[in-house]
């Protein structure tokens, strides 16, 4: 009895201190240490949001955006390593308890078979001995009950480990791909500014302008009423009043939401100026049934939404509409409507005047058609 004991006790104890054992440092730094340098560049990603807007100030916020991203990767690699550790126990206990169980289970048949636990105490020599006999019999129970336990424990531990180590190896494949993406937008930040900040100022001015019209803040004039396919303008050529080039911008507002073109335009075949990062610029992908305002082929310029590009330039980081063109420089209506013609004054390197339609569709869909010229 004796020696049971003291066999079963130790490697229990053994076994249980495996398994709760948590180190939490891999190397130099804990995960401690670096949560507290994501802390600091949070803050300072903060602080450098309500600064003003120039190159250098969004150069500095990419940086620190990058170093963020490469400790959250550092701290979820710390932890698989961790966690990695913690299977590697849990592997070797559910193995040693499964051995003890199944030794256990041997002994437990054993007694059985040559007459079980009754046997054993009323065969005894004298009350003593039949006492001895029924403390051991219990001990061996209970060993029996607390290897079960564990054993089921360890098996539950070891799936829910197993789990949180497949959701942190997703976790950190997104993390890389943030960072790569973010290398990315810085890249093409000063390669579309040329490391200018005069550059920068421009392109801010331009997308501001857009927001400012498409809130109503232009000089406008009822035209006329318009159908569908009628043309209603004609895209300025090079560079204007807050563009940098030739383009329309198509954007829709339904009520005071602002809505995808993508929601209505029909599916066509589209291609991208040269260079063209969709990452960056956005993709568009229409899945809607009205037909396009300019004749096919028609190219992509810059796609809606919250893009690389949005982000850095636009007010609140979204483009509200897509940036289009084609050979043909005629703007047809989409849908029938009233046409207004209007203007909004712009300064900068892209000063005068920026021209725009808009079509009341009557259906509580606004169209807007900027960069063109009304007619």
């Amino acid at each position: 009895m004796k020696i049971v004991i003291r066999f079963v006790l130790p490697f229990l104890l053994v076994v249980v201190a495996s398994i709760l054992f948590r180190p939490d440092r891999v190397g130099a730094k804990t995960i401690s240490d670096i949560q507290g340098e994501i802390d600091k560049y949070t803050s300072e990603l903060e602080k450098l949001g309500v600064q003003a807007k120039t190159l250098s100030n969004q150069i500095l916020q990419f940086n620190a955006q990058i170093k963020l991203t490469g400790l959250k990767i550092s701290k979820t690699e710390e932890k698989i390593i961790l966690l990695g550790g913690r299977i590697n126990q849990l592997e070797s206990s559910l193995d040693s308890l499964t051995k003890a169980f199944s030794s256990r289970a041997k002994e437990t048949y054993k007694i059985s078979r040559i007459g079980g636990n009754f046997f054993l105490i009323v065969s005894a020599g004298d009350i003593s001995e039949a006492f001895a006999r029924y403390h051991y019999l219990k001990k061996i129970q209970e060993s029996d009950q607390s290897l079960l336990i564990r054993l089921q424990e360890a098996q539950d531990k070891y799936k829910v480990e197993k789990v949180d180590q497949e959701d942190l190896a997703k976790t950190l494949q997104q993390e890389k791909n943030n960072l790569s993406k973010q290398k990315k937008e810085r890249e093409n930040l000063l390669a579309v500014t040329k490391n200018d900040e005069k550059k920068y100022q421009e392109l801010l001015i331009s997308a501001r302008a857009e927001l400012a019209v498409t809130l109503g803040q232009g000089k406008e004039t009822f035209l006329r009423d318009v159908k569908e396919g009628e043309k209603v303008g004609t895209i300025i050529g090079g560079a204007s009043g807050c563009s940098s080039g030739t383009h329309l911008h198509l954007e829709f507002h339904r009520g005071e939401n602002i809505v995808s073109p993508e929601e209505f335009l029909r599916p066509i075949s589209l291609s991208y100026y040269p260079g063209y990062d969709t990452s960056y610029y956005g993709a568009v992908s229409p899945r809607g049934s009205w037909n396009w305002p300019l004749n096919e082929p028609i190219q992509v310029n810059q796609g809606f939404g919250s893009h690389g590009y949005a982000k850095v330039f636009y007010p609140g980081g979204v483009h509200n509409g897509i940036d289009i063109t084609s050979d043909d420089k005629s703007v047809k209506a989409v849908k029938p409507g009233k046409l207004y013609g209007g203007s909004y004054q712009c300064g900068g390197r892209y000063s005068g005047t920026l021209l725009y339609a808009k079509i009341d569709q009557g259906d509580s869909v606004t169209a807007w058609y900027l960069h063109i010229i009304p007619q």
